[in-house]
């Protein structure tokens, strides 16, 4: 019997950001090979133009079609104002929403009216820790659900170092389809690379003041370290005009290329990450503080690719490695002697990182789990 599942996806405010449509691509294409339907669902500002709604939506089923969803697109509003027939004309229409077995909401602000008009709803966290501390400063409002799962180890346990908010979350790994990220061979005079946004005016607040939480912040104590070690290292960035900023890096070692350039479609972003050497990356603050054992959705397309990968720790896992096809630092000597040890034994490293996304983060076992738990 078929099942049918409603996506709710954040992905047409970002245009040029390749990465951001592959964290929900990967679901829905798992969600795929378990022989569902799947509807993508995005959300609107029901006050935007309707040429620039036209306009984004044209280009979100333009990057759905090659695996066959651009005809699967439904669309609603971030409040409850009811949207204009000349916005949902082309669209999946609501009300057949009713008839969906489960609705998968990653995108946070679907409304409660229409999360209610599912039989099932189940909301995938993806900002471990912060999102349970927005929730419980009342920062942002998350509807009723039916299940919560969450991609943060810590997450509702004891010990954690934020709220649970009274709900009860359910771990699940995130992850990412096998079949469209193969192994791949690094390009001649390729680089360890990571694609992120640079600076974002993203401030977390804490009893007793608060932090700068970007990845700039969480690079800054590890600004040195292309001078101290053999290996290529490469920031693919959102630099946002910072030319000064750009220069500065570049004086310390590292290589800069803009995110926009190089990784602003889904094929342009897979692309880089394949022929890259690995990733290097740094993980924003929150992460350290909040140890959410979390790990990031483009880390695991790295080591799907057969790429190592050598990140932040951030935090006890009761899985994640620390030392073999994905290295975990917590400090800079530990960095640079992951990155020499990755170099010196690199064909077993590329191996044992495509092994851990099999193991770990293939999306059909993940997306088995959530069916299982979500439709009761």
């Amino acid at each position: 019997m078929s099942v049918t599942v409603w996506l709710a996806a954040r992905t047409i405010d970002y245009p040029d950001a390749g990465g951001v449509f592959w964290v929900y691509l990967n679901w829905a294409l798992g969600l795929k090979a378990h022989r569902c339907k799947v509807i993508w669902l995005e959300l609107v500002h029901p006050h935007e133009s309707l040429q620039k709604i036209a306009s984004k939506m044209n280009v979100l089923r333009h990057r759905l079609e090659p695996y066959g969803l651009a005809d699967s697109v439904a669309v609603c509003s971030f409040n409850d104002t009811p949207l204009s027939a000349d916005i949902t004309r082309h669209s999946i229409n609501m009300e057949t929403s009713s008839e969906a077995d489960l609705l998968i909401n990653m995108a946070y602000g679907v409304p409660s009216s229409v999360v209610k008009n599912f039989r099932r709803s189940a909301f995938i966290d993806i900002d471990p820790g912060l999102t349970q501390i927005w929730i419980s400063r009342k920062q942002i409002h998350i509807a009723h659900h039916d299940i919560y799962f969450t991609i943060g180890e810590t997450v509702g346990t004891p010990g954690a170092k934020f709220p649970d908010c009274g709900l009860r979350w359910q771990y699940s790994p995130p992850c990412v389809s096998l079949d469209h990220w193969q192994r791949y061979p690094a390009s001649a005079g390729a680089s360890f690379t990571t694609v992120s946004n640079w600076y974002m005016d993203d401030w977390v607040e804490e009893d007793g003041g608060g932090y700068a939480n970007d990845k700039r912040s969480g690079f800054l104590p590890y600004i040195d370290i292309p001078k101290q070690t053999t290996q290529p290292l490469e920031l693919a960035l959102r630099l946002a005009g910072l030319e000064q900023e750009r220069k500065e890096l570049q004086e310390l070692g590292w290589r800069v290329r803009e995110a926009h350039e190089i990784a602003a479609t889904p094929d342009d972003y897979q692309r880089y990450i394949q022929e890259s050497l690995g990733e290097f990356s740094c993980v924003k603050p929150s992460c350290i503080r909040l140890e959410n054992a979390w790990i990031s959705d483009r880390t695991l397309c790295y080591l799907a690719s057969g790429k190592p990968a050598v990140i932040q720790h951030t935090g006890p896992s009761r899985f994640l490695p620390d030392s073999a096809g994905l290295f975990r630092f917590r400090n800079v000597r530990e960095a640079v002697l992951s990155l020499e040890k990755t170099a010196a034994d690199y064909d077993q490293q590329c191996h044992i990182a495509r092994t851990l996304a099999e193991d770990y983060f293939d999306a059909k076992k993940v997306v088995k789990h959530v069916l299982e738990k979500a439709i009761a």
